[in-house]
């Protein structure tokens, strides 16, 4: 991949970090300002300007007129996966970004005329929407991942929040900016924390330094559970929502979204449910849930209820267009009928419930729901039970597990996988008009992966090399609301070694002062 300057003359790395270097030691000596490094942060010319440490555009301001805003040319990628609605896949495509938005996309020989600030020779890479993970706890995870045994089963879990609960917001930033740092170099650029982030007031740090795009909120319960959450009166657990809505939503340029996020209908009570979907409806924004249905937690719904689940839900009015229910395990046909006539939305978690022993394919009714016309995405759910965050390996199991399962080569094939990681997951996130599709006028969120690389050969039908072949490792460049974020497979808001070492640090801290450990099976000597 190689970068050329306005005047479309090659710079090779070094010489581009040298001008850059160069460049800035000016401006901040223009500006008599002392620059103190943060190792692996290169600013974007726009946040230098609102600093002050760019040259203003006199003559726009003089007419008042705005700055343009920059372009960037991605020009003769290998393909372009577009997830437009006629599914096209250019090859020999090009991509145009102005400022945060995709500008052009089509042949590179009929975008040969435009011209760009920065063009970028893709002609070995193949480019598709940015991901969307729908449900990915971000913010603990990351400091221990690894130590729980695969044998655990559920019992694992109250230790993790036994975890999370002592964090301080220190450590929960760093450990959040790992795990996105991760997210973010694998191809996703947009994901759900469903409220497990307990300082968003610190946090929102990682997601400006990030440039991601996240739907945050503080998750909430009003009944006992065994999980040890901690639980509050439901006036209090509906105050919490609706504030973390008012602040949160619409942050950072619109980057940040926050809903509403009562854990789980077992450890909710109607006046709960009813008051957190309540302010999704009035702020125009969104609800989720965990939605894992047990046998106990079924039986026990037809007992007090008389119903399943879902058709409760419905009753007391919790379901719709802009619920999303997280992991979708449990369910019948009727329940599907009823999730699907409400207009709900769903993200199932294969990474988790594979690992977890949950019987994914056998009680999870994907291909059904999507048959019903549901939007259904995808999400790892988080570091210490799926334990890895790529989009890559999602795709894979839910591509396999029920052509296995149910004895059917037919069925959820590598394109439903692929549209379930982009455009069904942006819609899955009510997101879909802004994200999921590489389409003129949406936001330039783009994945450049390089296939060259065993994994990638022999490459025909780039949709089952990206299902079935590659991994995230491949992943060359991504962008986020038109800034590059990782280019040559390198963050560039972070040093992510130093990062690494800080993280395994928390995490060490983190299990002293909790006490708890848990030895391998085999002897570490």
């Amino acid at each position: 991949m190689v970068a050329r300057s306005a005047d479309n003359s090659e710079m090779d790395k070094n010489t581009r970090s040298d001008v850059f270097i160069c460049f800035s030691c000016v401006l901040f000596d223009m500006r008599r300002a002392v620059l103190v490094g943060v190792q692996g942060i290169i600013p974007h010319p726009h946040d230098l300007l609102a600093a002050g440490l760019w040259p203003a555009a006199s003559d726009y301001e003089q007419r008042g007129e705005k700055m343009p805003d920059a372009t960037v040319k991605f020009e003769c990628a290998r393909y372009v996966i577009t997830m437009d609605l006629q599914r096209r896949i250019i090859s020999n495509g090009s991509v145009v970004v102005q400022g945060q938005r995709i500008l052009h996309v089509g042949k590179s020989e009929e975008l040969s005329h435009v011209q760009a600030d920065r063009v970028v020779d893709a002609s070995d890479m193949v480019i598709t929407p940015g991901f969307c993970n729908g449900h990915m706890h971000i913010s603990y995870a990351h400091a221990t991942r690894g130590i729980f045994p695969d044998d655990l089963g559920s019992d694992y879990l109250p230790n993790v929040f036994k975890l999370q609960a002592i964090m301080t917001e220190e450590e929960e930033y760093y450990t959040s900016l790992l795990a996105i740092t991760e997210l973010l170099k694998y191809g996703t650029t947009t994901f759900m924390d469903p409220g497990s982030t307990k300082y968003i007031d610190h946090c929102i740090e990682a997601y400006r330094q990030t440039g991601c795009r996240i739907i945050t909120g503080v998750h909430v319960t009003d009944k006992p559970n065994p999980l040890g959450l901690p639980v509050s009166t439901t006036a209090d657990a509906i105050e919490t929502v609706e504030v973390a809505i008012k602040k949160f939503n619409g942050q950072l340029d619109g980057r940040v979204s926050a809903w509403a996020m009562p854990f789980a209908p077992s450890m909710c009570s109607d006046e709960l449910l009813r008051g957190c979907k309540f302010l999704a409806d009035k702020y125009g924004t969104g609800m989720t849930l965990h939605y894992n249905n047990s046998q106990n937690y079924i039986d026990a719904s037809v007992k007090e209820t008389g119903m399943l689940p879902s058709q409760y839900l419905e009753k007391i009015g919790v379901l719709g267009e802009n619920v999303t229910l997280a992991h979708m395990l449990g369910q019948d046909m009727s329940e599907v009928q009823v999730l699907a006539r409400s207009g709900s939305r769903a993200v199932v978690v294969p990474t988790a419930a594979v690992k977890g022993g949950a019987g994914m394919a056998y009680t999870g009714l994907l291909p059904e729901m999507l048959a019903a016309g549901m939007a259904v995405g995808l999400g790892t759910d988080a570091g210490n039970n799926s334990n890895l965050l790529e989009t890559n390996r999602a795709m894979y199991l839910i591509a396999v597990l029920y052509k296995d399962a149910r004895q059917d080569p037919k069925s959820i094939p590598a394109e439903t996988a692929l549209e379930m990681a982009t455009i069904r997951g942006a819609e899955a996130l009510g997101l879909s008009n802004e994200v999921g599709s590489i389409e003129v006028g949406k936001k330039a969120d783009l994945v450049l992966y390089d296939t060259r690389s065993a994994e990638w050969q022999t490459l025909f039908n780039p949709v089952n090399n990206l299902v079935y072949n590659a991994d995230g490792r491949s992943v060359h460049t991504v962008m986020v609301d038109g800034k590059i974020m990782v280019e040559d497979h390198e963050p560039l808001f972070v040093n992510e070694w130093e990062l690494i070492q800080k993280v395994q640090g928390i995490g060490e801290d983190m299990l002293a002062r909790t006490g708890l450990s848990f030895q391998s099976r085999w002897p570490i000597v």
